[in-house]
């Protein structure tokens, strides 16, 4: 959806005094808290209360004066690189796109606490800013020296890497492990089925709806984030299954 037709949609909202709006912030582009405000703003002068989804209006550690449903992003970018350190790789980098939602940076910041948890120097370019189908930027990630494995910060950017990465002849996990985040449907379905850290979207649902109830009914409550905690989903991209094969090849004994 484009900011105008967010802007048209909140006119309609207010027009029509709907009881409450979920919002699910703008990221991606340079302006996104600035949309994000005056969005959220002109609901509040109507007297609609509104839940935010996933993200707060600006960056951490700025917090709005609305309620907030996310999961613990942290933890996830945590569990995703325990998960690769634990499978004995080292040499990981972590992909994203410029101007990505703020809750990347907590996945990054968790990332980090992992590998340094765990006795690993966190490299000066560990976070690498581009298009996943860019083969160019691509290219470079593989001068990354013996780069092992890489977390990519959404499922879309790791399918968008692994087609890259099959075009130029880089097989995922035999050549380069890979994770993601979110779980989305087509996670699973991919040429290499992804491992991935799975946002509970029912529960999340669940919990925005009886947030906003409470919040049409108690106006003055004080300002709420609830968080949620995601899943290690485990597949074929990391390597895990890779290993697993390996380590149950016999070799022939002679007799």
């Amino acid at each position: 959806m484009s900011v105008e037709e967010a802007e048209r949609l909140c006119d309609r909202f207010i027009e029509g005094a709907v009881r409450g709006v979920f919002f699910v912030p703008f990221e991606h582009q340079v302006d996104r808290e600035d949309v994000n405000r005056r969005i959220a703003n002109k609901l509040r002068q109507a007297g609609i209360p509104v839940v935010l989804l996933d993200r707060d209006l600006g960056a951490f550690p700025n917090r709005s004066t609305h309620d907030l449903v996310q999961i613990d992003n942290f933890a996830g970018g945590y569990f995703l690189a325990e998960h690769l350190v634990k499978l004995g790789l080292q040499r990981i980098v972590y992909v994203t796109r410029p101007l990505t939602a703020s809750t990347v940076d907590g996945r990054i910041a968790g990332a980090r606490a992992a590998l340094g948890a765990n006795g690993i120097d966190v490299p000066r370019n560990f976070v690498q800013f581009g298009d996943p189908g860019d083969p160019k930027f691509v290219r470079a990630l593989g001068r990354i020296g013996n780069l092992e494995a890489v977390i990519c910060t959404s499922d879309h950017v790791a399918a968008e890497l692994i087609q890259t990465l099959n075009r130029l002849g880089i097989r995922v996990p035999h050549d380069l492990r890979m994770v993601g985040f979110d779980n989305v449907p087509f996670a699973g379905l991919l040429t290499v089925p992804l491992t991935t850290m799975e946002q509970p979207t029912a529960d999340i649902a669940t919990t925005a709806f009886q947030a906003l109830l409470e919040r049409i009914v108690e106006p003055t409550r004080p300002i709420r984030t609830l968080t949620l905690s995601p899943r290690l989903v485990v597949r074929e991209s990391c390597g895990a299954y890779l290993q697993e094969k390996r380590s149950t090849t016999r070799s022939p004994v002679s007799t």
